[in-house]
């Protein structure tokens, strides 16, 4: 697009400067190659403007344009189109400008080869059309337009045509190997000298790194294998398209490098850089290397585009190797420069060369990707490796820092994101990795420190995630840290982080999955020179295992291999081995089934408890918590290594068999810390095995001889090695095993390595009433010495051991002291759980369990059984009895006790009688003062006022049913329907549904079989029996009224259809139910329903048979108390009820004539007086009906009116004799019995202050078969 811009003006000045130009370049060859390695081409490509004076005009980048007709053999011109329609071969470098279109037409071939580097440029405003199955052959080819497109089929070409490559660069190989040319990558060298390694050999070198975002350079020629003859290939040409708007790529735009066949090397790949706005097509962008004897290295493609649709196939991968197959030419690069991003790709091509990747540009990369077994490599000291986005490693792709014999430098690498997928980074030296997310699958990551300790220590920090799958690993052989805020997941089996010194550090959480292995130091190390020194010969504990540094830091001063700090919770499903392995600050620890943490065998050869070995070979156990085994062989034997260190706070190293400095010697477990002094661990679980053991012998050398002649016996096994615990809580389940056992020696008669020493500090021991197991041990623990073979000694014992206890716990897990004991000292031993005094126990007690142990005398108990009583555990009797002072002193107490019952029983018999013969109480006097009123009337505080229902306001009749619900006698309802409700239901209706609630109230006659048998066996339960059959009785006929009957027999459409004209109620005695009737509200009927007047005289039956179960009581409810609030206050009512129930309470059965005069003295006395100023009167009542004889007492309630009109003139006159005649004068009243009721009075006469009562019997039969009797005016009666 720059190109277009340009204009030339053919002045003498321009001549001028041409010529001096010309001049400069041949007295100064190497001018040129200044020039070419120099951006000034793209500056004078970036010139848009014509030459103004004052300032000197650049120089022409190019010679004269060429025209379309005359030179260019075509049609047309440049200004317009210029088209070429045939083969058009060119001698010379061409450069074409013009302010029109250039078409070079179909299968047209434009060719520029006869010399290496002939350039090619074509300079246009605008467009440039490539036809269909044409091509343009050179070593050079530039191309500026505003739209650019290059038809199916057709090709540019610059393969093997390059010229001279930059100045001072060694791309071409030198000798007669036959290497192929480096470029972007380097060219591939077969190896011929086997002393070298095939790293250490390559081709051409790589060059013009610098220009990595627009590559200008050409390829460099391959080597050759003659000196004679050149066979080497040629390298790639450069193309360069600045197209400012739309660029069509179907073509093939090449830039390989030159084939070299058998017997020369391949040449690099040249030089690609395209800038467009859009680009689309399907074409092919290749600047590969060579094929030779050596592939060549890639070349550099470079795309500058802002919009692509299309995703072209772009090539940068070495040249097969004919000579060495799996050796191929490095990959060059291609950079894209929107994204910023670094691809460097190998297209599946196996190599061991380069391609090297020197100072990061400015600003960062944003991603770069290593794949298709590309080998890329940073060799610069003190590189620092920074991108803004991601490192990406796949298919086979490797990374390399440094030098391979020259592990001395220091690396980092800055990103966020580092995937590696089967690829593989090499480090020499140390480094520096810092990330968010770090992923692996099936990759390695190979640290190489050298022994340098300038560089012994790399650091891998992923703030986020780092995950290892499919047999990853993290290799170093010296020491590493790897430290993150997130997950670390080794996932399965082969996942590996293995270091000489590896420290785990501030991740939220670790899985070491099954199969997995974090391990530190390295196993079968040669590299001495960061192998951690262990203080085997010291009995002194470090002061880090105790109180280790807070950092978390790498520190190759400190004891520890293995060190997980600061981790909030580890899970352990794979294998962690170590030499001194530490959890520090972390929270929980949970070793799963297949999860291992070992230091088994990981101690000292050496040590303080060392065996000792005779000159035959013969050796004795190691010592650490208990002796070594001694070994014996053929009646000699020698002793085994000494016990040592404390086992209250163990930290040593196990010894071995004596002699390190043989192969076959043994060696003692490693240490294993939990936690510290100022950070204990919150909880472990161990449901896998967590393991110090010593080593144990496993080969057989009796019999064989050293290099000496003598006969080798055998080592001893090591002892165990020290498990140290500062934790809170354990949890060791079933299948968990804590093992710190000695090893078993040599069967030709070693002796067994001593136990270890295992120790639990713990921390907040909880005590008293908060006390909890702090261990729950379901598994194992083992501290048992090693077996020893044939003649010889096992091994003694170890220790397991415990801070020591507060009071009232014991033992090395601070268990409760046993029932019956305590313990008020400090201390772990059982024999400080001392028994209780047995004087303090009563006989019938028992000493009983006290949550954290008891601390002092004297120790809680309890009485055997709930009889007695503590604290003595004597009966309620024997404790009544002591409490008055013995059995002689409380018999004379009860003595006196009787005597005085029996005087107040008797006072009340005189007393009870006495007003049982009294004719009635006398009249009280006008304004007197009443000293016994009734208690139920004196307060509104006792009494609720209640809410009515809105329902009562539709209540038309209450209708009752007959019978007292037995089994014999259960309910039943007449078949003819009340006056009251006779206008608002169908009488036929009625009676059906009379014969359905009659047949659901009959019971079964097993139901009253079984009552009868209850009452003769276990009486108390047939009043529960009847009880419950009743309630199951009620709750069908409510059930069957509220939802199964249709309540076909009323006449309201809206009580049919909203099933509210019925409902069914009951006593919570279970003996009285009734049912009520109710407006449906579409009636449209005045005179319904009735008031209070309307209803009078009315009947309120009252529940209950006066037994002592089940007492004459008056239920009330809201629709009475609506009702009566008509004439009647509902405070006044509430106390009116409350008072007659606390009457009724007193009449039982079997003396009603008795007990009923009280009840009928309170009514004339207190409610009727109270009543009457609400014009309401009451009356005891007694209803029976004649067809089964069953009766129902009650209370008939009228208006005051109605007993005025009834009774008759009272005449008499003060200090003479008074006769009182009331006439019998029958009225006849419609009753909620559905019958008339005949109030009847009763004449008695008082002569001389003494009264008199004659009773007249009178009675009624209507038509409704029920005898009704008021006997409210009776003083003394008796029924019929």
């Amino acid at each position: 697009m720059a190109i277009s811009k340009l204009r030339f003006t053919c002045t003498p000045h321009l001549i001028g400067l041409v010529a001096i130009l010309l001049l400069s370049i041949c007295a100064n060859p190497s001018l040129i190659h200044a020039l070419a390695e120099s951006d000034f081409d793209s500056d004078i490509l970036l010139f848009h403007q014509d030459y103004t004076p004052p300032a000197p005009p650049p120089p022409p980048p190019h010679p004269p344009s060429l025209s379309c007709e005359s030179d260019l053999g075509g049609i047309g011109s440049l200004d317009t189109t210029c088209q070429i329609l045939s083969n058009l071969n060119l001698s010379k470098d061409v450069y074409v400008e013009g302010k029109g279109n250039f078409v070079i037409g179909a299968n047209v071939a434009v060719n520029c080869s006869s010399f290496f580097g002939c350039e090619l440029a074509i300079n246009v405003t605008g467009n440039f059309t490539l036809g269909e199955n044409s091509s343009i052959i050179c070593g050079t080819f530039q191309l500026a337009a505003d739209y650019a497109s290059f038809g199916n089929g057709s090709t540019v070409n610059t393969t093997g045509l390059a010229g001279d490559p930059p100045a001072q660069t060694s791309g071409t190989p030198q000798g007669v190997d036959g290497a192929g040319g480096g470029h972007g990558g380097r060219g591939a060298a077969c190896l011929k000298d086997k002393s070298k390694l095939p790293e250490d050999v390559w081709g051409g070198d790589a060059y013009a790194w610098s220009t990595l975002g627009k590559p200008w350079s050409y390829g460099s020629k391959g080597g050759t294998t003659s000196r004679e003859v050149d066979y080497g290939g040629g390298g790639g040409g450069r193309v360069q398209f600045l197209v400012s708007k739309l660029l069509e790529v179907n073509a093939s735009i090449l830039a390989d490098g030159g084939d070299g066949g058998t017997r020369g090397g391949g040449g690099s790949g040249g030089s690609i850089f395209i800038k467009a706005y859009k680009m689309i097509g399907i074409g092919r962008i290749s600047a590969c290397g060579g094929i030779g004897y050596a592939g060549g290295g890639g070349g550099r493609v470079s795309v500058d585009i802002f919009s692509r649709h299309d995703d072209p196939v772009i090539s940068v991968h070495g040249g097969s190797s004919l000579g060495c197959p799996e050796n191929a030419g490095a990959a060059g690069t291609l950079y894209d420069l929107v994204p910023r991003s670094l691809t460097v790709s190998n297209h599946q091509k196996s190599t061991y060369t380069d391609t090297l990747l020197m100072d990061f540009p400015q600003p960062f990369l944003t991603n770069v990707y290593i794949r298709n077994q590309a080998k890329a490599a940073v060799p610069l000291l003190w590189s620092r490796v920074q991108v803004q986005g991601q490192i990406s490693l796949l298919s086979g792709g490797v990374l390399s820092f440094g030098l391979a014999h020259y592990s001395m430098s220091e690396f980092e690498l800055l990103a966020e994101e580092l995937l590696m997928s089967d690829s593989v980074i090499r480090v020499f030296g140390a480094l520096r990795m810092s990330v968010k997310m770090f992923l692996m699958w099936n990759s390695e990551m190979l640290i190489d420190g050298g022994g340098d300790e300038n560089v012994e220590t790399s650091s891998l920090e992923a703030s986020n995630l780092i995950v290892l799958r499919e047999k990853s690993i993290i290799h170093s052989n010296a020491n590493l840290g790897v430290h993150g805020q997130g997950l670390l997941n080794l996932t399965g089996p082969g996942d590996c982080i293995e270091a000489q010194r590896l420290v785990l550090s501030l991740f939220y959480s670790i899985n070491v999955g099954p199969g997995s292995v974090l391990r530190g130091p390295l196993k079968n190390s040669s590299d001495e020179t960061v192998t951690p020194k262990l203080h085997c010969d010291s009995q002194d504990c470090p002061a880090e295992l105790l109180h280790p540094p807070e950092d978390c830091n790498v520190n190759s001063s400190l004891s520890f291999t293995l060190q997980i700090c600061r981790v909030e919770d580890i899970l352990v499903e794979g294998f962690v081995e170590g030499s001194v392995v530490h959890f520090h600050r972390a929270r929980t620890i949970s070793v799963q089934s297949s999860g291992i943490i070992s230091t088994s065998g990981m101690g000292c050869h050496g040590g303080v408890g060392q065996g000792n070995v005779l000159s035959n070979g013969l050796g004795s156990g190691g010592g650490h918590g208990g002796r070594g085994g001694m070994g014996c062989y053929n009646g000699s034997c020698i002793e085994g290594g000494i016990s040592y260190g404390d086992a209250n706070l163990p930290c040593e190293l196990g010894s071995g068999s004596g002699n390190d400095s043989l192969a076959m010697s043994t060696a003692g477990g490693g240490i294993l810390v939990i936690g510290s002094l100022e950070h204990p661990l919150l909880s472990l679980y161990i449901k896998g095995s967590v393991t110090a053991d010593g080593d144990s012998f496993n080969g057989d050398f009796l019999g064989k001889n050293d290099s000496t002649g003598n006969m080798i016996i055998g080592p001893g096994g090591g002892s165990g090695g020290t498990i140290l615990l500062f934790l809170r809580n354990l949890d060791i389940g079933e299948s968990g095993n804590l093992s710190s056992v000695g090893g078993h020696g040599s069967l030709s008669g070693g002796g067994g390595g001593g136990g270890g020493r295992i120790h639990f500090h713990w921390s907040d021991i909880p005590t008293g009433d908060v006390y909890w197991p702090i261990a729950t041990l379901n598994g194992t623990i083992h501290t048992g010495g090693g077996l020893g073979g044939n003649e010889g000694h096992m091994g003694e014992n170890g220790t397991v051991s415990g801070k020591s206890c507060p009071k009232g716990l014991y033992g090395v897990f601070c268990e409760e002291c046993p029932v019956g004991t305590y313990k008020n000292v400090t201390g772990s031993d059982r024999s400080l759980c001392s028994s209780c005094p047995s004087d303090d126990l009563p006989n019938r007690a028992l000493y009983v369990h006290v949550r954290g142990g008891i601390t002092e005398t004297p120790c809680p108990y309890k009485c055997i059984s709930d009889r007695y009583h503590m604290p003595r555990c004597y009966t309620a009797l024997e404790e009544l009895i002591n409490t008055f002072g013995g059995p002689w002193l409380f018999g004379l107490l009860l003595l006196g006790l009787l005597i005085l019952l029996a005087l107040v029983l008797s006072v009340a018999r005189m007393k009870f009688i006495g007003v049982d013969e009294l004719p009635g109480p006398a009249p009280t006097q006008q304004g007197s003062q009443i000293d016994h009123s009734f208690p139920f009337l004196e307060s509104l505080n006792e009494v609720m006022e209640t809410n009515r229902v809105e329902e009562s306001q539709s209540h038309v009749h209450r209708m009752y049913f007959m019978g007292p619900n037995t089994f014999s006698d259960p309910w039943h309802l007449p078949h003819t329907p009340p006056e009251q409700v006779k206008e608002i239901v169908y009488e036929g209706a009625f009676n059906n549904f009379v014969d359905e609630i009659n047949a659901l109230a009959a019971y079964q006659w097993w139901e009253g079989a079984v009552h009868t048998i209850l009452c003769i066996f276990a009486y108390p339960f047939a009043w529960s029996w009847q009880q419950w059959r009743r309630r199951l009785k009620l709750q069908k006929i409510r059930e069957f009224v509220r939802s199964e009957y249709d309540h076909a027999c009323l006449r309201s459409c809206r009580s049919r259809a909203l099933y509210e004209g019925l409902k069914v109620a009951a006593t919570p005695d279970l003996m009285l139910a009734y049912v009520d009737f109710f407006l449906g509200g579409d009636e449209k009927r005045d005179d319904l329903p009735p008031r209070l007047h309307q209803r009078f005289p009315m009947s309120l039956l009252f529940g209950g048979d006066g037994s002592y179960m089940t007492p004459f009581t008056l239920h009330n409810d809201n629709i009475i108390t609506s009702l009566m609030s008509q004439a009647v206050p509902p405070t006044t009512w509430y106390r009116f009820v409350a008072g007659l129930n606390a009457q009724l309470r007193l009449v039982r059965r079997g003396c009603l004539r008795a007990k009923f005069r009280p009840v009928l003295q309170w009514l004339e006395t207190f409610a009727n007086p109270a009543l009457r100023s609400c014009g309401v009167h009451v009356d005891l009542a007694w209803f029976r009906d004649t067809t089964d004889g069953c009766c129902h007492y009650g209370l008939l309630v009228y208006a005051v009116e109605e007993m005025d009109r009834l009774s008759l003139g009272h005449h008499g006159e003060p200090g003479i004799e008074q006769h009182a005649r009331y006439a019998f004068s029958p009225k006849k009243y419609t009753s909620t019995l559905n019958t008339e009721v005949t109030l009847l009075f009763y004449c008695y006469s008082c002569h001389y202050g003494v009264c008199k009562f004659y009773e007249t019997a009178a009675m009624l039969f209507d038509i409704h078969g029920l005898y009704v009797f008021a006997i409210s005016h009776l003083k003394m009666f008796h029924f019929i």
